[in-house]
């Protein structure tokens, strides 16, 4: 999954919720899914920051 995708995706379901357009299972379910992608989008960041520093750096 790409980034952009994973952010799309939770903002459908941060839409969803805040539409009260899903019954308390599905809401628990969204919720799981939403709790995986913030993971996954905070991993990305991370090692992209990492990666980003890591060519910017002096070389020796």
């Amino acid at each position: 999954m790409k980034y952009e995708e994973a952010v799309k995706r939770l903002e459908e379901i941060v839409s969803l919720i805040e539409e009260s357009k899903l019954d308390i299972d599905h809401t628990t379910e969204c919720l799981k899914e939403a709790q995986e992608l913030i993971k996954f989008c905070r991993d990305k960041l991370y090692r992209t920051d990492q990666e980003i520093q890591s060519i910017l750096a002096p070389q020796e």
